[in-house]
């Protein structure tokens, strides 16, 4: 990507050297923004999977930063679902896609071995100082930018930044030094956490979750393919539950083996968790934005941690680098709050509604849970009734300021689980083999995040359109006709496009407006870098905000 304006030198810092931070840093970077990224632990951890299951949509972020396609050549492929009560499956999910993807819909590969892969396309990003054993004592903020201290080995360092993106973790100080709540609640049940090398032909395609199995009652296990013939599991596990007791006596050996059966298996990695379910009540804090698990926490069943996190960095950088380079003002960043915290909320629900099945809090909730199971054998009816995690998904900012609305392709709200919401504004686009001006081929997401992309639909759709978008986009900006970046009509079908029709796609590859004029068009461009339409437009209504931007569920 080759952008022209000049970049301030002053860097952006970001705090915590995991994959959201990893990322964030790498994307700032495409943008030609310097950053510093320091982390207190002395050097990586690379112990245990920890997150494993990359999403479709995540690959395709890392993709743009040169690691993505690695991540899935080096994971585990998966694209189906099963779900079991006892010893009988009651369905299967199939991840769709709707475009043409060039990767499948989850790769499963663990968490230390997708970061080193990123520290790889770190160490070749001049624009990027890692520092690690530094540890953020006090932030300070003022009109030009803001001042991090932190404690090192050999003393006190402050390091200077214009914005600060906090993607230190769970257990950082930095929320309580922005006075940032932390709301939510923990889980009494532990979940124990098992990586183990086996052979299990006719398992490494799938993730399975199991309902009340005979070798683990009343509770659930959860079982992930990973690559190297090894599968994480995960059980349910009452309050009171000692890995160390029973490892020692045994029955740890006979938990697994109800499982694998008799055959030969390595343990490579344990532990115990509990799970929490915790948003940030504020995702910017002046020059500050958080992000990862510094700002979420969910329960893990549907993979909305790590591949969320990934989301927050992708939005935050492309918002930052269009501060820092001038092409819209620092309140766009406002933005960043109003999606990310809007999507964090989603998420929470999901994950929350999905422990409440999992683990019932009440005799009513048990009760429910236990009659849902036992129609589901026989009534597929009572499918969508049964929760075992809602997986990973791209969130929809159809309610963001940046978002204007299009009556004719109204949002009916969370679309069915296993299915895509139609593309329209606030959509992520689905991504296509696309040809470029030279003849070159290309992807429609990876043409998109070069900056604003314009679609547009027939001859007169095009016209007026570059002179529109020139009077309000500063910046990477190109208006393409679909029907010469494909030819087949392809593109046309997956968006839905009528005649006539201008899209808007934003740098992260949603879809900011859908219009049909000129007038129009250049309404909605103000929009979407946050700057209000200029006096004497036709203006066009923004979409229309739910809450504090959270959709009405749909099961």
């Amino acid at each position: 990507m080759t952008v022209h304006a000049r970049v301030p030198s002053t860097p952006v810092l970001v705090l915590g050297n995991g994959p959201v931070g990893q990322t964030t840093a790498l994307l700032l970077a495409r943008w030609g923004v310097p950053t510093i990224v320091v982390d207190e632990r002395p050097g990586r951890d690379l112990v245990g999977s920890k997150a494993i299951c990359q999403q479709r949509d995540v690959l395709d972020i890392w993709e743009s930063v040169g690691a993505g396609g690695r991540i899935a050549a080096e994971g585990t492929t998966w694209s189906t679902a099963r779900t079991f009560f006892r010893d009988r499956e009651l369905f299967s999910v199939t991840v769709p896609d709707g475009g043409q993807s060039s990767f499948p819909p989850f790769v499963n590969l663990s968490q230390s071995r997708s970061e080193e892969i990123l520290d790889e396309c770190v160490a070749a990003e001049p624009r990027i100082d890692v520092r690690w054993s530094h540890r953020a004592t006090a932030i300070e903020q003022d009109d030009e930018g803001v001042t991090v201290t932190c404690a090192t080995p050999t003393g006190e360092v402050r390091l200077r930044a214009t914005h600060v993106v906090a993607c230190c973790g769970a257990h950082t100080e930095v929320r309580r030094m922005l006075g940032v709540g932390f709301e939510g609640h923990s889980f009494t049940d532990q979940f124990l956490i098992c990586d183990i090398r086996a052979d299990l032909p006719g398992w490494v395609e799938e993730r399975r979750f199991y309902f009340d199995p005979e070798w683990n009652p009343g509770r659930q296990v959860l079982i992930h393919p990973c690559p190297d013939s090894t599968f994480r599991v995960d059980w349910q596990v009452p309050p009171e539950y000692d890995l160390a007791a029973e490892e020692a006596d045994g029955r740890l050996d006979a938990r697994i083996r109800k499982i694998i059966g008799d055959r030969p298996y390595e343990v490579v990695w344990k532990s115990v968790y509990r799970f929490h379910s915790r948003v940030a009540e504020r995702m910017r804090v002046g020059r500050v934005l958080l992000a990862g698990d510094c700002a979420h926490l969910y329960a893990p069943f549907g993979a909305r941690g790590l591949n969320s996190g990934v989301g927050d960095a992708e939005n935050a950088a492309w918002k930052l680098a269009y501060v820092r380079r001038g092409w819209a003002h620092e309140s766009l960043l406002d933005s960043y709050h109003h999606e990310r915290y809007a999507a964090a909320r989603e998420n929470l629900e999901i994950t929350t509604a999905t422990m409440d099945f999992l683990v019932p809090h009440s005799e009513e909730q048990r009760r429910h849970r236990r009659e849902v199971l036992e129609r589901a054998v026989h009534d597929s009816s009572a499918h969508p009734l049964v929760d075992s995690g809602r997986l990973a998904e791209a969130f929809w900012y159809v309610a963001s300021p940046l978002t204007t609305e299009d009556r004719t392709r109204p949002f009916p709200g969370r679309p069915a689980r296993g299915t895509l919401p139609t593309p329209g504004p606030g959509i992520l686009t689905p991504d296509l083999p696309v040809t470029h001006v030279d003849g070159s081929p290309g992807r429609l997401r990876a043409m998109a995040r070069e900056g604003f992309l314009i679609l547009t639909a027939g001859p007169d759709a095009h016209r007026g359109a570059q002179v529109a978008v020139e009077r309000a986009l500063s910046g990477p900006v190109r208006v393409l006709k679909a029907a010469e970046l494909d030819p087949s009509g392809r593109l046309a079908e997956a968006l839905g496009m009528r005649d006539g029709e201008l899209w808007v796609v934003r740098p992260d590859a949603y879809v900011a407006a859908v219009v049909d004029s000129p007038e129009r068009l250049e309404v909605a461009a103000h929009r979407a870098v946050g700057r209000r339409p200029p006096r004497g437009s036709s203006v066009i209504p923004r979409q229309k905000e739910v809450g504090d931007g959270v959709l009405p569920a749909r099961r």
